[in-house]
């Protein structure tokens, strides 16, 4: 073989290797346990499905919880580990005591372990679950999940801070956390269209209806009459059990209902209020008041935030359960 040819087939190979890799995002890929475990899609579904049923809410607890995993050390499930002994793991976190939906990982990997031992991880589960949740209203999967994540062993309440976006936050800051994890702009306003399912607790904004600036103050940038109707189900000072739809009358919904409020003022949190403070913001705010765009755009940050800072290969681990690390 002469040099050209060599070099022609050389070339050849490495395209057909970029060519492989091209749908591979950070060592994750479709169908990862199709040989080693193929029902494990389906069975994740209908466990989720069967859930959702009986409660609406699942689809936001589960969104949620994902997001978080993912935003402190990666996708890798270790929000989901209990504290041990004195360590303090992500759930004991402020931000993270109000998540909710741990039981319902705990039955899925139950089963899935039953159907195929070793295999499986919790961070896929969790993966899987969040998007079937949300999807169970409309019957079909809203986004596609790769797979192939492996379970981590370290959570620490003390990687929380600047790593979890806050609901307190302004854009720069918001910019900069989801910058750190391979998100832009664009990211960052579709994935807050997550908050047009679920509820807040009120401590979570409420400054912005009675002392904004330390003065006894409202945001001036929170419209007035949703401002007034917030303080009525929020009195001052705020009771910590009491919740309020992140997105008024339409909580429950999977919709592109989230940007429409926040055009009128009437997103919930600063972090809301703060998309419309920067002009490339504001613009994709307006673009995904169509649901077609948003559903689509949806699809491919969760897409890239599914794939932030994965353990593959050999690295960490496959839980027998969730909550504890594989004792050795």
């Amino acid at each position: 073989m002469n040099a050209g040819k060599g070099h022609l087939v050389l070339s050849l190979t490495l395209l057909l290797v970029l060519a492989c890799n091209a749908d591979d995002d950070g060592g994750l890929r479709k169908n990862f346990y199709k040989k080693s475990c193929p029902q494990a899609e389906k069975l994740v579904r209908d466990i989720t499905w069967s859930k959702a049923q009986a409660d609406p809410t699942l689809g936001a607890k589960l969104l949620r919880v994902h997001y978080h995993d993912c935003f402190v050390r990666g996708c890798d499930g270790s929000v989901l580990l209990d504290p041990v002994g004195t360590n303090q793991s992500e759930k004991n976190a402020v931000p993270n005591l109000t998540l909710a939906g741990f039981d319902v990982i705990d039955d899925i990997k139950k089963q899935v372990e039953q159907a195929c031992p070793n295999t499986v991880s919790c961070a896929d589960v969790l993966s899987l679950a969040a998007r079937d949740a949300v999807s169970f209203p409309f019957k079909k999967p809203m986004w596609d999940v790769l797979m192939g994540r492996r379970d981590g062993n370290i959570s620490l309440a003390s990687n929380i801070p600047g790593n979890l976006p806050s609901p307190f936050a302004d854009f720069s800051t918001l910019a900069q956390i989801f910058s750190k994890k391979g998100l832009n702009v664009n990211d960052l306003v579709v994935l807050s269209g997550a908050h047009t399912i679920g509820v807040a607790h009120c401590g979570t904004f409420s400054r912005r209806l009675y002392n904004f600036t330390g003065k006894g103050d409202a945001d001036p940038s929170l419209n007035a009459t949703y401002a007034a109707s917030l303080r009525t189900q929020c009195p001052n000072p705020a009771n910590p059990a009491t919740t309020v739809e992140m997105d008024p009358q339409s909580s429950l919904s999977f919709d592109s209902h989230y940007f429409d409020i926040l055009i009128e003022n009437e997103g919930l949190f600063q972090s809301d209020a703060a998309l419309l403070t920067n002009q490339g913001a504001a613009k994709v705010v307006q673009h995904l008041r169509s649901p077609d765009a948003f559903f689509s755009e949806f699809g491919k940050s969760m897409k890239k935030m599914g794939a932030i800072e994965v353990l593959t290969g050999t690295a960490g681990e496959i839980r027998k359960q969730c909550r504890v690390v594989n004792q050795s």
